[in-house]
């Protein structure tokens, strides 16, 4: 018996060591809601209108497995696995059906120098200039920021390596490249136009599509002080010019009130679509993200505020523009506006740690540099795990 009992405890103790060395968690977000979105063009009265589901508004829908294991010295070997879906069909949210398609990394970390990671993952701009430089942050449909700063709207690169600094009295900055931002990396192939991928038996263009991403930034978080810049530049041989974007944002807390403020300007394209779903079709905006846009140049702006209403409670406004500053990127789109505005209000409420309400409406004038009105009204209900 006593033998029985000290095996049991032995068996305890390394269980808990074990533990202790590797962890893996499994997380997740279920966000669902109700509402109502209309696009009407004023020059040709065609109106594009949706009522009912909503999901993935104030968070994307998502669970995901994130895992470290010690390996001494300081060292750790960490991964995440982070699939996202859409909770109306049980779809698979991220394009070409990718199963982690938010996030699929493996790396070392360790707390003296840093992280290094390597996989499917977002842009450094996504993860610091969002909810800096608005209170919605890249979220709730039309007001969130990546619908202006299209850099900061959650960009993911496939094949992308990245290195971050661990925190320095308040500072980090990170730094990566992607060899193809998006799809497997194609072979780089001279004097043979008719190479045939030897692993997929595929044709692969000799001038290289590789669309090559660098990507980095500086944050700065301390108190009630947080300010955050950062610099995109995407590329590929067959394109005359580089896609690129320069952001700064920066808020402070008062405690009564926050306030948020941001810049940034975009060249030669954006880096994520400015677009809703299909509505672009629909409404013959025909903008494209991630793709060359030769002369294209906006300038971005965008101020925020939010404040706590009670214990439980957070309200949110903002405003954001996008103004064209290429006469002749304006005259050959032939767009009818040269800036795009989207105000936003918006307010939570915890009905618990991990369970809260919200509501959430937007105007734009301008949408898409089209002379369209954008107006948008959506109350849902998220939940985290």
């Amino acid at each position: 018996m006593k033998k029985t009992l000290l095996a049991a405890a032995l068996m305890a103790g390394f269980a808990g060591v074990a533990q202790a060395e590797t962890s893996v968690t499994l997380y997740g977000i279920v966000d669902t809601g109700l509402g109502y979105t209309q696009f009407k063009n004023k020059d040709t009265d065609v109106k594009a209108t949706r009522t009912g589901f909503y999901d993935g508004v104030q968070s994307g829908n998502r669970w995901g497995l994130r895992g470290s294991e010690d390996l001494g010295d300081g060292l750790r070997a960490v991964f995440t696995l982070e699939s996202g879906f859409r909770l109306s069909n049980g779809d698979l949210a991220q394009g070409e059906n990718k199963l982690f398609g938010r996030e699929a990394t493996l790396g070392l970390a360790g707390d003296s120098w840093g992280s290094l990671v390597f996989g499917r993952q977002q842009n450094v701009a996504s993860r610091y200039i969002g909810d800096i430089a608005s209170p919605f942050g890249d979220s709730m449909e039309l007001a969130a920021i990546g619908k202006t700063f299209t850099s900061a709207a959650t960009v993911r690169a496939d094949n992308t390596v990245v290195y971050a600094t661990p925190n320095f009295n308040g500072f980090d900055f990170a730094v990566g490249y992607s060899f193809n931002a998006k799809g497997a990396q194609q072979w780089n192939v001279k004097n043979n136009p008719a190479f045939i991928d030897p692993v997929t038996g595929e044709y692969n263009n000799p001038k290289d599509d590789n669309a090559k991403l660098v990507t980095t930034g500086l944050r700065y978080a301390n108190g009630p002080i947080a300010v955050a810049v950062s610099y995109d530049n995407l590329k590929a041989s067959a394109w005359d010019k580089s896609i690129q974007a320069w952001n700064l944002a920066g808020s402070y807390d008062f405690e009564v009130v926050k306030l948020h403020l941001a810049w940034g300007q975009e060249r030669n394209g954006t880096l994520a679509t400015r677009g809703y779903g299909d509505t672009n079709t629909v409404m013959g905006m025909g903008f494209a993200g991630a793709t060359e846009q030769k002369d294209y140049k906006t300038n971005n702006f965008a101020v925020g505020v939010s404040a706590p209403v009670g214990a439980a409670g957070k309200v949110m406004a903002g405003w954001a523009m996008s103004r064209v500053s290429d006469n002749d990127w304006y005259d050959s789109y032939k767009a009818d506006k040269k800036s795009q505005n989207l105000f936003s209000l918006g307010y939570t409420y915890n009905l618990s740690k991990r369970t809260n309400v919200y509501a959430v409406g937007t105007y734009g004038t301008g949408y898409a540099f089209k002379d369209v009105r954008a107006t948008q009204a959506i109350v849902g209900l998220r939940h985290r795990f």
